[in-house]
């Protein structure tokens, strides 16, 4: 099983998204075409969106998980392996898989 390297920086230019390591080492790059824009980004995944869908992907770009904008609603942060949205009137804590690990009126 291959050990999961920590993202450190995500960076954009000509068109690629790179990742980084602690080390300042690339870890990986991909064209934004195939990903979208960048949301935001933990030590463990990025967030990225595309064609109205949400899109979790690791640190060699593999896709953790994928769901409809409309579906999580709006992102709102990014801590560690949990992303929050924003949907009718309330913040909805997601895992990096995009499951519900909780929730809370705004």
């Amino acid at each position: 099983m291959e050990e999961m390297k920590m993202i450190a920086d995500v960076s954009y230019k000509n068109g690629k998204y790179y990742v980084f390591n602690e080390k300042g080492k690339e870890i990986s790059n991909n064209w934004e075409s195939s990903l979208g824009v960048l949301i935001d980004f933990s030590d463990t995944f990025m967030l990225f969106e595309k064609n109205e869908k949400y899109y979790s992907y690791d640190e060699n770009f593999k896709v953790i998980a994928q769901e409809w904008k409309s579906s999580l609603g709006w992102f709102r942060s990014i801590a560690g392996n949990f992303v929050n949205f924003n949907k009718n009137s309330k913040v909805y804590t997601r895992d990096r898989f995009f499951k519900e690990t909780g929730n809370r009126w705004e």
